[in-house]
């Protein structure tokens, strides 16, 4: 079994739901108090701080406390974390689709006349029985 970092877990956790994706989009605009966090969504101010509370869990946000106002601001560190994870498999995909394109690109066979077969594989054989040999 393959152990991934913890922080990297709950990176991905925090940004599984849309809610919390909204809310750091919100707080790429800069730090925020959790009541303007919360304005646009019809959810209770509780139901936010849940939210944001994973996020911190998470290090994607942090949070103060000025008088009676807690302001939230984003914290890109787990964030990159993620990207280099992402990126690994970006490089596996960007090559193999790579591969894929030039062997489409290449020029299809002309099939000779003379023979029967137009197929350059063997026909299936549908029938259940085992073939002989």
């Amino acid at each position: 079994m393959v152990k991934y970092s913890g922080s990297l877990n709950s990176t991905f956790g925090a940004l599984a739901d849309p809610t919390r994706r909204a809310l750091l989009a919100s707080l790429m605009l800069g730090e925020a108090s959790i009541s303007e966090l919360a304005k646009p969504y019809r959810m209770s101010l509780p139901a936010v701080m849940k939210h944001l509370r994973v996020l911190e869990h998470a290090g994607l946000v942090s949070q103060k406390k000025i008088g009676r106002t807690r302001c939230c601001r984003l914290a890109a560190a787990p964030l990159k974390q993620a990207e280099d994870w992402i990126s690994q498999y970006r490089k596996f995909w960007e090559g193999t689709l790579d591969s894929l394109e030039r062997f489409l690109s290449q020029p299809e066979p002309v099939p000779d006349p003379d023979t029967k077969e137009t197929s350059p594989w063997p026909p299936r054989n549908r029938s259940r029985k085992p073939q002989s040999r």
